[in-house]
């Protein structure tokens, strides 16, 4: 089963300087709109089963788009392929919107 996490965690998380990847896998004109803030991967989602080499299945990966649905899809599949260590951030960047960061627009 694929944890969430809130963007509070995932910022906690980075404060903490823990060792992960942020996967974003929206298609680039979302990024362009809302970018996230911070270091992160960016890999959309129909990309994702042909740049699989990227990313290491060891390192923990917390996977985000605009509202959640997208980036649950990706973790269920990145877990199948062996990922030890996947979350979806609950909300997406829409959630960071909201709950973080209200300059970051919504769509």
């Amino acid at each position: 089963m694929i944890a969430g996490v809130t963007v509070r965690e995932l910022l906690e998380r980075r404060s903490r300087d823990e060792p992960m990847v942020l996967l974003d896998v929206r298609e680039a004109w979302e990024i362009a709109l809302a970018p996230v803030p911070g270091e992160h991967l960016h890999i959309p989602m129909g990309e994702i089963p042909t740049r699989l080499g990227e990313l290491d299945p060891a390192t923990p990966t917390i996977v985000l788009c605009h509202a959640g649905a997208r980036s649950l899809q990706v973790a269920h599949f990145l877990e199948r392929r062996g990922f030890q260590s996947v979350f979806n951030l609950t909300g997406g960047i829409d959630a960071w919107s909201v709950d973080v960061d209200p300059s970051i627009p919504r769509y």
